[in-house]
């Protein structure tokens, strides 16, 4: 499991980016300020680094200097700070991709797997298996008992939340917070409809509904 230490500030933020990223399937850890940081840094083993720039005590800058001085973990930063001179200077220091605040969640994984999949120089297809069904995490192309399956990429994700959760259950709720970042205003049913499509292209009985909370897919053992 990859662990992704968090260097940022802001307590509200700290608890989203652990939330998103355990839910993701890394191990996570967190500091408050540049300090802080490389203690933790020095003191544990990460795969990747979050770094925010307007840190207190030492900022994101310094932080990244000192932690290139003898490492080359990757970096990615998580900022408010959009200013090309900003992104530039952050490149100079041997980042390797900069996310500016507001951002998306779902980008932000799709950024750190990508940095992930690079310096770990893997090129193999990244894939879910679950009984017959086979997703391709590259290339967003779905297989049912070897047939492909053309599901839109909203459907795409929805099985891939269930199936990166199997045997727990996700409410509506959380789903559309993950997939939709609540552009439907806290539509439920918005989710039901994806999972009635989703279904009838799988035909399979696969997605369990717990009523009155969410979906679940069985855990295989």
């Amino acid at each position: 499991m990859k662990r992704i230490l968090i260097i940022e500030d802001e307590p509200d933020i700290q608890e989203l980016l652990c939330a998103y990223l355990r839910d993701a399937g890394y191990e996570t850890g967190t500091a408050g300020d540049g300090v802080a940081a490389l203690e933790l840094f020095h003191k544990e083993k990460w795969d990747l680094l979050l770094l925010d720039l307007m840190l207190p005590k030492i900022d994101g800058y310094g932080v990244c200097e000192l932690v290139r001085q003898e490492s080359t973990v990757p970096i990615i930063m998580l900022t408010a700070l959009d200013a090309e001179e900003n992104q530039l200077r952050g490149f100079d220091l041997q980042i390797d991709d900069y996310v500016t605040k507001p951002f998306s969640t779902q980008i932000l994984l799709r950024k750190i797997a990508a940095v992930l999949r690079r310096t770990d120089g893997e090129t193999e297809t990244h894939q879910l298996v679950y009984k017959d069904i086979i997703l391709d995490l590259d290339d967003y192309r779905t297989s049912v008992d070897g047939r492909p399956l053309d599901l839109t990429t909203r459907e795409f994700e929805l099985l891939r939340e269930l199936l990166q959760n199997q045997g727990r259950v996700l409410t509506r709720a959380m789903l559309l917070g993950r997939l939709w970042n609540y552009d439907f205003l806290g539509d439920e049913r918005i989710v039901d409809s994806h999972i009635k499509n989703l279904r009838k292209k799988l035909e399979r009985d696969y997605i369990e509904t717990v009523r009155g909370v969410g979906y679940r897919i069985e855990k295989v053992l």
